[in-house]
């Protein structure tokens, strides 16, 4: 087997920025430097993938090097059925259609916690784990994943599970945590409400917390009094593009 078999690009489409590599889907190791530009003002649909199609230009990549591409979407037989932070023309676009077309090839099209997910299961903090691992990143929201003995199970929007009359994620996100100017035990009893939740739940056998904040995951993790290990993920702002690389190599 050559080298470049196990060679796959991944392409993380954010609300803030862009960003690709290409990927060791062995190791899930980064083979190029990352290339990252903003994300077009009013995040478009072509004006994203044309960003796109120039990241992936500047990779030193195959033509025929597997390209997967995540989104902040609910993503649904290759339709965007959601959008954060980007424009609502996405809703109901066939966007991995759209990419495609411009990229003149297949590509796999997930939604970007998902991809986080699958990386941080395969490589990263929840790497040999058994049984359900519950991924969650708190961030501007709280988004969410399953992998199920290293299978994803796509499209878990835990964010929007009703936390204390609302959506999780406007009670316990950590822009909430920044905007109410909360302490980290103040935090804590929400976030603790909110695992317990899940944990009710789904019973799962791991929790991996992302986002920025996992950072400082020591002020806040061993607050949390769960029956369900939680620990930090570990591949940072690279989980998205190694994911996406990993599931359009078909690890």
């Amino acid at each position: 087997m050559t080298k470049s078999k196990h060679q796959a690009v991944g392409v993380d489409i954010g609300g803030t920025g862009v960003k690709a590599a290409l990927v060791d889907v062995r190791t899930g190791e980064l083979l190029s430097d990352r290339v990252k530009t903003p994300t077009p003002a009013g995040g478009e649909p072509d004006a994203i993938r044309d960003v796109v199609v120039e990241l992936v230009g500047r990779l030193d990549a195959r033509d025929d090097t597997p390209i997967g591409v995540t989104f902040p979407a609910i993503v649904r037989k290759g339709r965007t059925m959601s959008a954060a932070n980007v424009s609502k023309a996405w809703i109901g676009l066939e966007a991995e259609r759209l990419f495609e077309d411009a990229l003149g090839r297949d590509i796999h099209f997930v939604n970007d916690a998902d991809a986080a997910g699958f990386a941080e299961d395969h490589y990263g903090a929840a790497k040999d784990a058994k049984g359900l691992v519950i991924m969650t990143t708190l961030g501007t929201g709280i988004g969410g994943a399953f992998i199920y003995d290293g299978v994803l199970i796509p499209n878990a929007e835990l964010g929007h599970l009703e936390l204390d009359g609302a959506g999780a994620e406007t009670r316990a996100s950590n822009k909430v945590r920044e905007t109410e100017g909360l302490s980290w035990e103040a935090w804590a009893e929400r976030l603790q409400r909110y695992y317990s939740h899940l944990e009710f739940l789904f019973s799962p056998d791991l929790f991996v917390v992302g986002g920025g904040v996992s950072k400082s995951s020591d002020e806040f993790l061993p607050l949390l009094r769960l029956d369900t290990p939680i620990v930090p993920a570990m591949l940072r702002n690279n989980a998205g593009i190694i994911g996406a690389a990993a599931l359009a190599r078909g690890v």
